[in-house]
């Protein structure tokens, strides 16, 4: 074997390590956004049945990722926030806003960041009520805070 081919050689080699580094650099700087993709997917397709299973229930969808502006006032200072609910519906003439969770923790109403954006949909939407969507379960709760 030459020294030219041994140059050849090596420079292939290098090229070959470089393109497998970099596919696994692309690789593992794009996980996040896959499973923020898959996420994703996996919500609207759970928004979709809950839109059926709510129409089942009697509900009319009137709206879907309905946003409310509000202030909230930090240290005397306003600051401007937005609420955003997955469905606006309807029933026997009265409005609410439904929250689609699935999920074996999301859906209970006992968990505390579900509760918590129940009870800021209940003080932000001039609604009748708030719905809690458990898709796992195929069931519509009605929260109601005191």
């Amino acid at each position: 074997m030459s020294s030219g081919d041994l140059g050849w050689i090596v420079a292939l080699l290098c090229a070959a390590v470089s393109f497998v580094a970099a596919l696994g650099w692309w690789w593992a700087s794009t996980r996040g956004r896959r499973g923020v993709h898959r996420r994703q997917g996996v919500a609207r397709a759970g928004e979709s049945a809950a839109e059926r299973l709510l129409e089942r229930y009697g509900y009319t969808i009137e709206d879907r990722q309905v946003s409310q502006a509000w202030t909230l006032w930090v240290d005397g200072e306003p600051l401007a926030v937005t609420a955003r609910a997955d469905l606006l519906v309807r029933k026997h003439g009265r409005t609410y806003v439904a929250e689609v969770k699935t999920g074996t923790r999301a859906p209970d109403p006992k968990h505390p960041p579900t509760r918590r954006q129940l009870l800021e949909y209940s003080v932000v939407f001039d609604v009748d009520g708030v719905l809690l969507v458990d898709m796992e379960h195929e069931h519509v709760m009605l929260v109601e805070f005191p």
